[in-house]
């Protein structure tokens, strides 16, 4: 059997490392689940997600020409849609997502680039105001 991206197969842990679990998914062929794709949440230990000889179902991600072969047991899990973390990619917070509901605040929508823009330039004035302030303090004292 090929082993091609996106298909889900069965396999065996075989290493557990700092950065990740080595998953024999084929007799000879063996493929690294990186430790963000352990779980959907926060793996600190691997070892407390995964032990040597699980059994475990991982997706297929990529296979490098040079034989590498990068899997992922969370997006080999089937749950419905709605169920699934929802990823912008961007690196910014997710707005609300482990707020507690209930709270005395309503959901905020999203700031526009000019609202950010504007809050970026107003601390940044402050800061540099701070800066001259301290720096003039000091270029005074060095004069006498």
């Amino acid at each position: 059997m090929a082993i091609e991206v996106g298909s889900k197969v069965q396999g065996k842990v075989t290493g557990i490392t700092k950065f990740g679990a080595f998953v024999e998914v084929e007799p000879g062929k063996t493929g690294l689940v990186h430790i963000s794709e352990v779980a959907d949440k926060y793996v600190e230990n691997i070892s407390d997600f995964l032990s040597v000889g699980d059994e475990v179902t991982v997706k297929v991600m990529k296979v490098e020409d040079d034989g590498k072969i990068g899997l992922s047991i969370r997006k080999a899990q089937d749950r419905p849609q709605e169920d699934r973390p929802k990823s912008s990619g961007s690196g910014r917070p997710k707005s609300g997502g482990d707020r507690p509901r209930g709270g005395s605040k309503p959901p905020q929508r999203p700031a526009s680039f000019e609202d950010k823009m504007s809050s970026f330039m107003k601390d940044s004035e402050e800061r540099l105001a701070t800066i001259r302030k301290h720096t003039e303090k000091r270029g005074k004292k060095s004069r006498k």
